[in-house]
């Protein structure tokens, strides 16, 4: 009976956060072990089923950094980097695409329909989520530095976006655009997530990644920081607290803030259920950042 009576406790402590997000969009960036391991991405998939059967509107966005490595490594290639980005030639982008489109963004949306939901991804291109032009990066002479075949989001299909969700459809967005020509660019994980929560005014954008949320001693887990403002972040990257694989994540933060996102959530993918334990708790697991 007092296990009985705990669990209906955890009920009635998620259903005011059940009222209080029903109906708003939640941007959720797979990455790291949320998408290597296969139990973890099943019960990050479960809870993303969860949240759409009780109301909140979940769109997620995936990138594919490891696999592609992996199937850059079997057919002879090796990634080359610019100032942390993957440079992506013809031969790059048509594995990218391959990865990500009919491995990853496949996989997922089966996943998700075998856990009792519904999703839907682009379809090798015949559904457009994300529009975009290709990134020159400023280099130290002041000349533009070409990355190839890699793009920054212009325009997210809205719309879209917000008739699938209406229809209690997940969309699973790739990191991949089209451009003007009709042609993919490769486009930053992170960044894309960032610009599909901005677009669509999403009510939460949440990062899942292998690492508790942001830790004042990145070696002490019990240094986790629960809640941070662009300000108090902005110190932690000067004191090189927040730096390395963190900056970019703690930058889409503040990129989606900006845009109106109304928070935005650093989580652990590979603890349990942590999304729901993030939303639906009161003392969540992450690191929350607002402006």
């Amino acid at each position: 009976m007092d296990s009985a009576i705990r669990k209906a406790e955890v009920l009635i402590e998620a259903l005011s956060y059940i009222r209080q997000f029903r109906d708003k969009l939640t941007v959720i960036k797979l990455g790291g072990s949320a998408m290597e391991d296969p139990e973890a991405l099943r019960t990050t998939l479960q809870a993303v089923v969860f949240m759409e059967t009780v109301g909140l509107r979940p769109i997620l966005v995936h990138g594919g950094g490891k696999p592609i490595d992996r199937a850059m490594a079997a057919a002879g290639l090796k990634p080359r980097k610019v100032q942390g980005r993957r440079y992506t030639d013809d031969e790059t982008l048509a594995i990218v695409v391959r990865v990500l489109l009919q491995e990853i963004n496949t996989g997922i949306e089966k996943q998700i329909r075998a856990l009792g939901g519904r999703a839907v991804g682009p379809h090798l291109g015949s559904i457009q989520y994300l529009t975009g032009e290709k990134l020159l990066l400023p280099g130290e002479n002041g000349e533009p530095i070409d990355l190839g075949r890699v793009g920054r989001v212009t325009k997210v299909d809205v719309d879209l976006l917000r008739d699938f969700c209406a229809a209690g459809v997940v969309p699973v967005i790739p990191s991949l655009a089209i451009d003007a020509e009709g042609n993919w660019l490769n486009i930053n994980a992170d960044t894309a997530a960032a610009a599909v929560a901005a677009q669509v005014s999403a009510e939460k954008f949440i990062l899942l990644t292998d690492t508790p949320g942001i830790l004042r001693d990145r070696h002490d887990p019990a240094t986790l920081i629960r809640s941070l403002n662009t300000h108090g972040c902005q110190e932690l990257i000067r004191d090189k607290v927040i730096d390395e694989g963190m900056l970019p994540k703690v930058e889409a933060c503040f990129d989606s803030l900006r845009g109106g996102v109304k928070k935005t959530h650093i989580v652990d993918g590979r603890v349990k259920y942590s999304l729901l334990l993030e939303i639906y708790t009161d003392s969540g697991v992450g690191t929350e950042i607002v402006l």
